[in-house]
């Protein structure tokens, strides 16, 4: 759950697969001749837009973080939930694609790749290595299926970019840089400034278009609450709302594009 907050009260509780909607859509606009092309087109956009599958069901009835009365967002979940999540999310996505579902493991295993073990408790610890050692067992099987891997760490490269520039967009983190974004020849550090409400500036530009506009849409949670029934129950009553974003090239890009 990615949760935007609204005022003192209100939070816009956005599903993790509504956040990887704009990661798709961010894909499919995506690529000139400076950021080179997404290759294979379907499968690599698939898997932008199905890189959270694995949280779908637990947001559906999330569970309630007792400290903020809020439902957990995706950075206060449990270690254990969430790596129990992240376990099945490939599994989810095969059934559609093997690469969409190399590129969803792979995504994983890159966040997880990310924390400090020594960090962690034994116990979560050894929960950690043991998806981590599953997962790429199953990528190594994956991999092999395929006719042609040469292009899967770059999009898996790409999959990350596009998963904290929605992230950035839902959460309002510009001014944000998006690091070693891969590029036709190599990469590059993609900054992403404030240029106005709910519109963000991004240079490079890495778009085919000279403007792009992506959206979500969620649930408006007014309040905090104690017991998790009624969390849910008043996410469930809550009233939509549609998230729009406008994307403009920074001033380097501006006169080009």
């Amino acid at each position: 759950m990615v949760l935007r907050r609204e005022g003192d009260e209100a939070v816009v509780a956005i599903g993790q697969p509504a956040h990887a909607w704009i990661s798709g859509q961010l894909a499919r606009a995506w690529g000139n001749q400076r950021f080179g092309a997404v290759e294979p087109w379907e499968e690599v956009c698939l898997a932008a837009e199905q890189h959270d599958i694995g949280m779908a069901e637990w947001d559906a009835a999330p569970e309630l973080n007792h400290d903020t009365g809020l439902p957990y967002s995706f950075v206060e979940m449990p270690l254990e939930t969430h790596v129990q999540l992240w376990n099945r999310a490939w599994e989810l996505a095969l059934p559609q694609s093997r690469y969409a579902a190399l590129l969803v493991s792979m995504h994983g295993t890159a966040l997880y790749g990310m924390r400090d073990l020594s960090k962690l408790d034994e116990r979560e610890s050894a929960l950690v290595r043991s998806y981590l050692d599953r997962q790429r067992e199953v990528q190594g099987r994956l991999r092999g299926s395929l006719d042609d891997a040469s292009l899967v760490d770059r999009n898996q490269r790409l999959i990350w970019t596009w998963d904290a520039f929605s992230l950035a967009l839902c959460l309002d983190w510009a001014p944000h840089t998006l690091r070693a974004v891969p590029t036709a020849d190599g990469e590059v550090d993609v900054e992403l400034e404030p240029a106005g409400d709910r519109t963000v500036s991004v240079a490079p530009w890495p778009f085919s278009d000279s403007t792009v506009q992506v959206r979500t849409e969620g649930r408006r949670l007014e309040g905090r609450f104690e017991s998790e029934e009624r969390m849910r129950a008043a996410l469930a009553d809550a009233p939509w709302t549609e998230v729009e974003f406008e994307l403009r090239p920074g001033a380097e890009d501006a006169s080009t594009t």
